[in-house]
């Protein structure tokens, strides 16, 4: 849940309230009615006004700013390990497998040469 006060992210406009779907607002009340479908009230100050919103419409600014560091952690990662051919940390960032078996990773990385691996990556970033 969360607090009175803290800053919020607009992520979604589910009952098409024409909600700024981007903009920063702060939540000013919970709407404890059973009654209805909205949480919480918000004040949006580039808007000028109060929404009642659901809570999935609404996100904390701290947990997207840390989800937009991981995901730029992880991108980083991703052309860190293609510019120095390390196939081991890309096939670790891209399937998720882990690093410490290393019988898979010997034998999948024998059976792949590198003019495989760069047709896979290449294939990749086609999709």
């Amino acid at each position: 849940m969360l607090r009175l006060g803290e800053k919020i992210v607009i992520v979604a406009d589910a009952f098409e309230q024409s909600l700024p779907i981007g903009e920063y607002g702060y939540l000013i009340a919970y709407d404890r009615n059973p009654d209805n479908a909205f949480d919480y009230v918000i004040r949006v100050p580039e808007a000028n006004r109060n929404f009642y919103v659901p809570a999935e419409d609404i996100e904390a600014e701290e947990h997207l700013l840390v989800a937009e560091a991981e995901r730029a952690t992880h991108e980083a990662l991703i052309d860190y390990a293609l510019s120095t051919y390390n196939e081991k940390l890309f096939h670790h960032l891209m399937n998720g497998e882990d690093m410490d078996t290393e019988e898979t990773e010997t034998t999948s990385t024998e059976s792949m040469s590198q003019a495989d691996f760069i047709k896979q990556v290449n294939l990749r970033a086609w999709i």
